[in-house]
């Protein structure tokens, strides 16, 4: 049996709405594969794109960036879903949790080479989402020290996530597009915000600093049906 990465996750609190349906991921099973792979971890904090807004968690302020915390090399499965899709240079790699439309969270693998983001089920051996660079408008994040990041991409459903790794994931995403023929991927700063969770239902997210730390609230705003 093929050996899979838990890692310890921060806890998050969360007030979320269960009035939706599963989103509609798409499930693509896949296994075996080899192929060289080239990882990059040149991502530095001074190329961080918060210029002053973000209010920095004090551990991610001195944080060194590995990219890999997946070992997406040695894994067979994750390599045959790159090799697939013809990519073969790993940005970033880790496990985050996902919100999904239904207001479930569930812990995925989370990938971004420099073509796509890969969402990824790493116990049932599926990919979940793929999702290309070219179609992400923007990432949004709030002015506090959570770990929160809403993905908006371009004639599809959004994505929720959170993540303790969060500055490095949007440095590298940013990153990625800064060069390319693509639009440059917009970073977005609010205390609230709205997502489109599913294909039917928007959700807002609301966030308010406490004493001890961040509450969030994760509210069903409306159905697009």
């Amino acid at each position: 049996m093929m050996e899979r990465v838990r890692r310890p996750l921060r806890r998050v609190q969360i007030q979320p709405s269960a009035k939706t349906e599963e989103d509609g991921e798409k499930a693509e099973a896949l296994d075996g594969g080899k192929e060289r792979l080239q990882l990059s971890t040149s991502v530095s904090e001074m190329q961080e794109p918060f210029m002053g807004v973000k209010a920095r968690r004090g551990a991610s302020l001195h944080r060194e960036y590995n990219g890999d915390y997946l070992k997406v090399a040695s894994d067979p499965f994750l390599m045959k879903i790159l090799e697939k899709h013809g990519d073969t240079k790993v940005l970033f790699a880790d496990s985050v949790l996902k919100f999904t439309g239904s207001g479930k969270i569930k812990r995925r693998g989370f990938l971004i080479t420099e073509m796509s983001i890969y969402i990824v089920d790493l116990e049932a051996v599926l990919l979940k989402r793929r999702i290309p660079l070219s179609a992400v408008q923007k990432i949004l994040l709030s002015e506090l020290s959570d770990n929160y990041f809403a993905i908006i991409v371009q004639s599809e459903y959004d994505c929720l996530m959170a993540s303790t790794r969060k500055s490095e994931i949007v440095s590298v995403l940013a990153e990625a597009t800064k060069d390319r023929s693509i639009s440059e991927i917009d970073i977005c700063f609010f205390n609230r915000f709205e997502y489109r969770a599913s294909a039917e239902n928007i959700k807002e997210v609301q966030f308010e600093e406490v004493e001890g730390g961040v509450k969030t609230k994760v509210l069903g705003k409306s159905s697009l049906k």
